[in-house]
């Protein structure tokens, strides 16, 4: 299928062909037959893409301070490398979709094959959008009008948030596509409208609605105006839906209200907000949130709960569907705004001069499009009795930033990789000289040529995976977690001893010149050392999906087993037993502060601290072995000082062994050999990893069988 994209890189909005997404649990397949172009948020991402590093970095002056704090901790190249990867994502493009439902996954009921909705999918001629963002179109209403749901839905929001009552005198600051539709939505609730805006057009379209609409550049002064128009009373409320970087507009918003009055902001402007404009009336200001309640609310978008609707009356799917139902009865009429329909394969009459467009409203149409295609060919190569070719399945970041550039460093044989969306993993295969995109991860378990499936997902769907890859005989690489559970844990255990194929998991750090050359200064000794190791891992909000236990398993099982590996590779044994403590009183089995204490068969003792409440300019990671009067001291995978040894200091660019962990898989699997990490290892570290969080939970040393 065809979707348009945006280069952050260089700015070239390009209509891609990429795999048709995977329907998901909890979401809806929909072949697209419209989709509208928001020119203003469009306009800013394009204008954003096409800006040089200078100008992007002053745009994001927050993005800039962290760039200079990953400088001082990790050093200079391995930040321009996290900055430039993140610049060659693309970015899809829309928000306004219109189709007929193909296929529905798994808990959806709402929804059937056939059924024509709206939705807040991208311009492609397929999306997968989860149930809460997508609604039911009236027979009566038309693709065209329908694709205005979403538009609709940010000017309802704005308005709801306001609460105008009847008869009430309301502004409308900027005259766009949004503003335009805000200020029909507030005649339809009895209210007397002011618009604003420089715009001859959209001044005239404004006025044929019945909006009282001026343009400031005619000389008219706003304040006096609507001070003369209220009877020196001012507006009750304004909805400012303008995109513009200055102050002027917020204070002139102040200055237009009357004592008390309200202001919405929609848009995007200057808020370098005036005291004095906003104490002496007593006004209100607040920032709606896109098409309302629920939005950015994974509990509520990707999973699928509704919010009960005697307690949130409106949420963004009750929004869409009050929107179409206002088109559907005449009260909302947005046909009038249509500037021009162009076909998807002519998208560059939009975006060639966007900056310059004066249209208001632009429909891309989709012709009949072709049935749903998984899989892409990129390159044609040929994999035939080559042993250790590849087939990736997940396209993230990690992918992208880490695995794919030190597999390109080894001329790996990389036949697929999969994405759920299509479009990532399209763009790596582009990049990377990937053969094949696909959607459809089985189209790589069926394929006799690959033998070695990496797994980079979610941590949720490790362990299923892993089992998927065993059963179809091939081998595995799977970032950490192996597993989130023991239960899955014993399933991974009983296919892995019923075939020939091996397991490796993320445990990278061993691997690292810096933690190889502490293993050597150690020498091959039974005595027993004292390790601490220290992750400042950084602050994550709780509503990120690793916090999820479910989804990702806590930080715990999902991050600190790299540093339980760590221990065990430095003390050469086996974990035996693990007490947990967390800070806070009741802390919770999800938590990311907390020290874990490692008992080794070989009388090791090792502390691993895993902090997130730590400063971002101090290292992230820190290790200390203590070993007959001797002293070892990692820093951030950079230096290595040694006391007491013969061997001396050590530095590194910041190589934590991914290079050479994939050599070393790749060696394995073309020339065979044991398995890189034994797999006892991995069973091992990840039953620790366990056991951490149930000592937490018990409040007692755990056991390991």
């Amino acid at each position: 299928m065809k979707q348009i994209i945006q280069d952050l890189k260089n700015g070239d909005t390009i209509l891609e062909e990429v795999p048709v997404p995977r329907v998901k649990s909890g979401s809806v397949l929909i072949k697209t037959t419209r989709s509208l172009v928001s020119l203003g948020t469009e306009r800013m991402l394009v204008e954003f893409g096409k800006a040089n590093f200078l100008q992007k970095a002053k745009q994001q002056p927050d993005k800039v301070k962290m760039v200079l704090d990953k400088v001082k901790t990790d050093g200079l190249k391995p930040t321009m490398n996290a900055v430039l990867n993140k610049l060659n994502q693309p970015l899809p493009l829309g928000y306004c979709n219109v189709g007929e439902v193909v296929a529905v996954g798994k808990g959806v009921s709402e929804f059937a094959i056939g059924d024509r909705v709206a939705s807040n999918g991208n311009h492609a001629e397929y999306v997968c959008v989860p149930k809460n963002l997508v609604a039911k179109i009236p027979d009566n209403v038309s693709d065209d009008d329908a694709t205005f749901t979403v538009i609709g839905s940010i000017g309802l929001q704005g308005v709801r948030l306001l609460n105008p009552t009847f008869g009430e005198t309301i502004i409308v600051v900027g005259l766009g596509l949004i503003g335009l539709v805000t200020a029909e939505l507030l005649l339809a609730n009895g209210c007397n409208v002011i618009g604003f805006d420089f715009d001859p057009e959209k001044v005239r379209i404004a006025k044929d609605k019945g909006v009282v609409a001026i343009n400031p550049a005619e000389g008219t002064d706003q304040v006096k105006f609507v001070e003369s128009y209220t009877q020196g009373v001012g507006a009750d409320g304004v909805i400012i839906t303008a995109s513009n970087k200055s102050n002027e507009i917020i204070s002139q918003s102040a200055q237009m209200c009357r004592k008390r009055g309200r202001i919405v902001l929609v848009g995007v402007i200057g808020l370098d907000i005036s005291r004095a404009d906003f104490y002496e009336k007593e006004i209100t200001f607040q920032v709606s949130c896109s098409y309302g309640p629920g939005r950015y609310d994974d509990f509520y978008e990707q999973k699928g709960n509704d919010y009960p609707i005697g307690y949130v009356r409106w949420t963004e799917k009750r929004n869409f569907e009050a929107i179409l139902n206002a088109i559907s009865k005449g009260t909302l009429n947005v046909g009038s705004l249509i500037t021009e329909k162009i076909p998807l394969k002519e998208f560059g009459k939009i975006y060639g001069d966007m900056g310059n467009s004066r249209s208001i409203a632009s429909i891309i149409e989709y012709d009949d499009t072709k049935e749903p295609i998984s899989t892409v060919q990129v390159s044609e190569k040929s994999f035939e009795k080559k042993k250790g070719v590849i087939g990736i399945i997940g396209a993230g970041n990690f992918t992208s930033s880490t695995i794919l550039p030190n597999l390109s460093k080894l001329k790996a044989d990389i036949k697929y990789i999969a994405s759920s969306g299509g479009l990532s993993g399209t763009i790596q295969a582009k990049k990377h000289g990937i053969a094949r995109s696909t959607s459809d991860y089985n189209e790589i378990l069926k394929d006799v040529d690959v033998d070695l499936i990496f797994i980079t997902t979610q941590h949720h769907m490790h362990a299923p995976m892993v089992l998927e890859s065993l059963r179809a005989n091939k081998s595995v690489f799977v970032e950490k977690p192996l597993a989130l559970t023991a239960e899955e844990l014993s399933k991974i255990e009983e296919a892995y001893g019923e075939g020939n194929s091996n397991i490796s998991v993320g445990f990278n750090r061993r691997f690292a010149p810096l933690a190889k050359k502490m293993k050597n200064l150690l020498g091959n000794t039974d005595r027993p050392i004292n390790i601490i190791a220290t992750m400042n891992a950084g602050f994550i909000p709780a509503e990120v999906w690793v916090h999820d236990m479910e989804v990702g398993g806590g930080r715990i099982i999902g991050e600190a087993c790299h540093f339980i590996d760590l221990c065990s590779y430095l003390a050469d044994s086996e974990v035996m037993a693990v007490c947990m403590n967390a800070m806070g009183k009741n802390p919770e089995e999800n938590t990311d502060n907390a020290s874990i204490l490692l008992k080794y068969r070989n009388g090791t003792n090792a502390v691993i601290n895993y902090f997130s409440n730590g400063s971002k300019t101090y290292s992230k990671e820190r290790v200390e072995v203590y070993s007959q009067e001797r002293t070892l001291v990692l820093d951030n995978w950079r230096k290595l000082k040694t006391y007491g040894f013969k061997g001396g200091n050590a530095s590194s660019g910041q190589d934590k062994g991914h290079f050479n962990q994939f050599k070393a898989l790749l060696d394995q699997q073309r020339n065979g050999g044991k398995p890189i990490i034994p797999f006892e290892s991995l069973m091992n570290t990840t039953k620790a990893s366990f056991a951490a969080v149930e000592s937490l939970k018990q409040g007692k040393w755990i056991s390991i069988e």
